[in-house]
């Protein structure tokens, strides 16, 4: 095995090495989850429960230690890392109660009785990224957990402290071994032998496009069970008739919030033309206020961005594009990008096309409603987006008619655990969180029951 060596990325610090897992080490904790589950798929549901909710209660008593680890390892602002603990202890505790509920039905037949069971696929393998570790962590492990699975969990190399930190704690709440195993690695390593394993049933992966489509394929190889949540690049469509302040305020953590690293990141900032100059302006004030710093202070709005060469990546975007104006970052170590404002002239732009993942948002007038949709949907992804409007009737006609999964009127909020979360065309494959997630970590089962007699 070799090892990484994880580094602060607002201070350029040396924080520790982690192991890497080589394949021998992922078989043996597919082995481990695979033995594990003959026997967690079968502890009573109240059990199960109760279990869940434990490790919910040691993951709230350790919220302040999981959100310094992922400041110091992810470069979150603390009030963003300490958002994020609490969302993982959040869905653990809401997924808690599916053990319990988790029915089937009773179809009416002739000659009998039918019913089906909802069964668990087996061992799970779960496949985080490096933008949000911990709440996308939960979000795979949790659901499957509930529905009677085991999980091996990769977390991405470059982020793996939360993420072993919660496979700790699930020890500490009494889950048994090889129940959740986290292992860090390269994805070519580990997450590449999830997918070929005949013994993984299921992957849950979360990152690019491009990495998702050779999952999959890897996948139908093996008719392997999948869900995807892949790239976006989404619209914030500002129509004349919205609060103008409310939508300027709005519209700079809509796109740098975690310094734009966020597949919701609203990058395509849509201004109807009336209110275009006007807003622009507005804008500038709003994004020169917009704190970026050090991420440990509560009062900072964005931190670094994850990596060096992750960011020489943002400014290669940028190098040739129409800037309009910039806010302000620290010049010291650490990997900073300014929160950035570009007005692409030609919308056919690589800017303004592809997901930059960073802090820059392209801003271009529309004249109609209609145009808004075409420039909105004129893309490979459609996973989120925003509408600013006082018009029902508008903000009903627009989020119908955006090709996007997650849609907010007159907000930016894209996510609640106790709602449905995917993506539409190239942004993904199935749905997470909310009332119907665990569906996709079991297998429907039909048995038919004859009668005799009369």
């Amino acid at each position: 095995m070799t090892a990484y060596r994880v580094i602060n990325p607002a201070t350029e610090e040396f924080l520790r090495e982690v192991e890497l897992a080589d394949v021998e080490t992922t078989d043996r904790a597919i082995a481990a989850a695979t033995t594990a589950f003959a026997t967690w798929r079968h502890v009573s549901p109240g059990d199960r429960a109760r279990l869940m909710r434990r490790f919910a209660d040691v993951v709230d008593a350790h919220i302040d230690e999981l959100a310094a680890l992922e400041v110091a390892n992810a470069g979150h602002t603390i009030s963003n890392a300490t958002w994020e603990a609490g969302n993982v202890r959040d869905v653990i505790e809401y997924f808690a109660g599916v053990p319990e509920r988790l029915f089937g039905r009773q179809i009416p037949v002739e000659g009998g009785m039918n019913v089906t069971f909802a069964e668990p696929l087996g061992v799970v393998g779960v496949i985080v990224p490096w933008n949000f570790p911990m709440p996308i962590a939960g979000w795979g492990f949790a659901p499957a957990l509930a529905a009677g699975n085991t999980v091996v969990l990769k977390p991405a190399e470059i982020t793996p402290l939360t993420a072993i930190r919660l496979g700790e704690l699930a020890l500490e709440a009494g889950l048994p071994e090889g129940v959740l195993t986290v292992i860090p690695g390269k994805g070519s390593v580990v997450g590449e032998r999830f997918v070929t394993h005949p013994d993984v049933r299921k992957i849950v992966f979360t990152g690019s496009t491009e990495v998702g489509k050779r999952i999959m394929a890897g996948c139908a190889a093996q008719v392997k069970n999948v869900t995807l949540e892949l790239g976006g690049k989404n619209a914030n469509i500002v129509f004349d008739d919205a609060d103008l302040a409310e939508a300027v305020a709005a519209a700079p953590g809509g796109v740098f919030d975690n310094s734009g690293q966020d597949c919701c990141s609203r990058s395509r900032l849509l201004v109807q033309r009336g209110i275009h100059a006007e807003f622009l302006a507005a804008l500038e004030e709003s994004v020169r206020a917009f704190t970026c710093g050090d991420p440990t202070r509560a009062d900072t709005d964005m931190g670094p961005l994850v990596t060096a060469a992750h960011r020489d990546k943002v400014a290669g975007y940028v190098e040739n594009a129409e800037v309009a104006f910039t806010g302000s970052c620290p010049t010291g170590p650490g990997f900073w990008f300014p929160p950035t404002v570009i007005t692409p002239g030609d919308l056919r732009q690589a800017d303004f096309n592809e997901e930059i993942f960073g802090p820059v948002v392209s801003v271009v007038p529309f004249d109609t409603e209609e145009e808004a949709l075409a420039i909105a949907n004129n893309t490979e992804y459609g996973l989120s987006g925003s509408i600013w409007t006082n018009s029902l009737d508008r903000a009903v006609r627009v989020s119908r008619g955006i090709e996007a999964g997650n849609l907010s009127v007159n907000s930016h909020s894209s996510v609640r655990y106790w709602t449905p979360f995917g993506g539409f065309k190239q942004s993904g494959l199935g749905r997470e969180l909310g009332p119907d997630a665990v569906a996709a970590f079991t297998e429907t089962k039909n048995v038919f029951f004859a009668t005799r007699g009369a």
